[in-house]
């Protein structure tokens, strides 16, 4: 047979089932030849035709196929068996006929088990899926002190019921999609009907559709190809482990992305100020979320600056500097061969190449060579007169203030812009730095997350929207849903709770 004209599952649709067993089989063993993976296993049902099943050993429940095929063999089997079996003969739950090759080899590259029968030019799927998985577990990027331990894994299936759990409703949707021309990757759009606004949803469809690639192997790929602007060194969607994240988004009215074979789900559209906030915020008290968003704020001011105004201060407004202190820097610097910028690029080179190290090596040595590198660098730099004390100090500030980010992309922005910002205020001063900081806010005004401003609530300002941006109000004082996200149910807190405000209080006046 052949089957040159075939290079994707899609080609196989106009392939109807073949009516007898060793057609089927045949043109089976030629599409998984030189496959050692694929069972074809050939039973005689009781007092009835030849039958087929066929599935990839390690995708399935070997126990379920055995119990499946028992069942079968002592069936009195008939010209109508699929229907007979399909209706009430087999203890399956999830069962699909099939009239065509691509359905048929999609469910069994998926994980489903064939029931091919003789003289039938029709099949069954059966939903057998399983094989060894990663079990759920607590995230390992957002590790919270307060909070759900659970996390994604690498299924699907997995994830769309964690979601489930935490959302139980009816208009809770989970719309199935197939991207990857090889991989055929199964992913879900999720969002709550009646909350999300529907041309929002249309379009997150309409991009994944669009998409024409040979694989999709992470959500990575489909966030690179469906974001607004892919020149921007910004995070345009926002991905996470944790369940309870994704579900508080879809309540707001955003949409969910869930690709088979990756623990990260992207959420669509964000806005800058999600940089700062942290599932946690949302479980302690109003308060101390809102404490913790401002000095995170403040922190992220300081990973993004602190190196560029250190070396224009340094090289051009030393006047702004108090005398005691610049005659210390003076005096650190004094047998230093390099300017401030040489500095700053050689120890900021050296603290990524560390951080970098610490990532890639196993975690028990990583960490070691992290804090000790650090510090033995540093040390030695100084020692070496290469480098200036304050210089290592205003790395290491700038390093630690960076990790405080919550979202990992976000922090490797800062660390992208930090370099430009470095070298133009070597060049132009602090008047340099200006120019820097009008350019990154010109291009964040202009940026766009599916139709929504990028610096929203701010521009366009939305007065409203403040109470969960930069701080958190009390629950009580967040009546409304987010107005740039466009939900279409806006209100997510009651008239009587928002009256009421703590309700404890209101219960004891009573």
């Amino acid at each position: 047979m052949d089957l040159t004209d075939k290079t994707t599952i899609k080609d196989y649709k106009s392939v109807p089932i073949f009516n007898t067993l060793n057609d089927n089989k045949a043109y089976l063993s030629e599409i998984f030849k030189d496959s050692s993976d694929i069972v074809i296993r050939e039973f005689e049902i009781e007092k009835g035709p030849i039958a087929l099943f066929v599935y990839i050993d390690g995708l399935i429940t070997t126990d379920a196929v055995d119990n499946a095929m028992k069942t079968l063999m002592v069936l009195e089997g008939n010209e109508d068996i699929i229907k007979q079996i399909q209706t009430h003969s087999l203890p399956v739950a999830q069962v699909m006929v099939i009239e065509n090759y691509m359905d048929l080899l999609n469910g069994i590259l998926s994980g489903d088990t064939a029931f091919i029968v003789d003289g039938n030019q029709t099949a069954i799927n059966l939903g057998l899926r399983g094989g060894e998985h990663r079990t759920v577990s607590e995230p390992q990027t957002e590790s919270v002190i307060r909070g759900p331990r659970d996390g994604f894994n690498e299924l699907i299936r997995t994830n769309t019921s964690l979601i489930r759990r935490k959302i139980k409703s009816p208009r809770l949707r989970m719309k199935p999609m197939v991207v990857g021309l090889q991989t055929n990757t199964n992913v879900v759009v999720s969002y709550i009907d009646g909350l999300a606004d529907p041309e929002l949803v249309k379009e997150v469809v309409a991009r994944i559709e669009r998409i024409k690639i040979d694989g999709v192997l992470e959500s990575g790929y489909l966030e690179e190809l469906i974001q607004d602007s892919g020149y921007s060194p910004f995070p345009q969607l926002q991905y996470t482990e944790r369940p309870d994240t994704v579900a508080a988004a879809l309540l707001e009215g955003r949409v969910a992305i869930i690709t088979d074979g990756t623990p990260f789900v992207l959420l669509a559209p964000i806005v800058f100020w999600q940089w700062i906030q942290a599932s946690e915020d949302y479980y302690e008290k109003f308060y101390i979320g809102s404490l913790l968003r401002i000095l995170r704020l403040i922190l992220l001011f300081i990973a993004l600056f602190t190196p560029a105004i250190y070396i224009a201060i340094s090289t051009f407004h030393s006047e702004m500097i108090p005398t005691s202190l610049l005659l210390s820097i003076a005096a650190s610097r004094e047998s230093i061969p390099f300017p401030a910028v040489v500095e700053a690029l050689i120890m900021e080179f050296a603290f990524e190449a560390l951080r970098e190290a610490g990532i890639r090596l196993p975690r028990a040595v990583g960490q070691a060579v992290s804090i000790l590198g650090a510090l033995v660098v540093g040390q030695a730099a100084v020692q070496a007169g290469i480098v200036s004390a304050p210089m290592v100090i205003v790395v290491s500030v700038t390093g630690i203030a960076s990790f405080s980010l919550p979202k990992y992309n976000a922090a490797i922005s800062v660390r992208i812009l930090r370099f430009p910002l470095m070298i133009i205020s070597s060049i132009f001063g602090l008047l340099g730095l200006i120019i820097g900081i009008m350019f990154i806010m010109g291009h964040m005004a202009r940026l766009r997350s599916f139709g929504v401003s990028y610096l929203s609530p701010i521009a366009p300002l939305s007065i409203s929207d403040f109470k969960d941006i930069p701080i958190r109000a009390p629950w009580w004082a967040m009546k409304k849903r987010p107005a740039f996200l466009k939900s279409v149910n806006k209100v997510r807190i009651g008239d009587m709770t928002e009256k009421k405000g703590k309700i404890g209080e209101a219960e004891n006046n009573e």
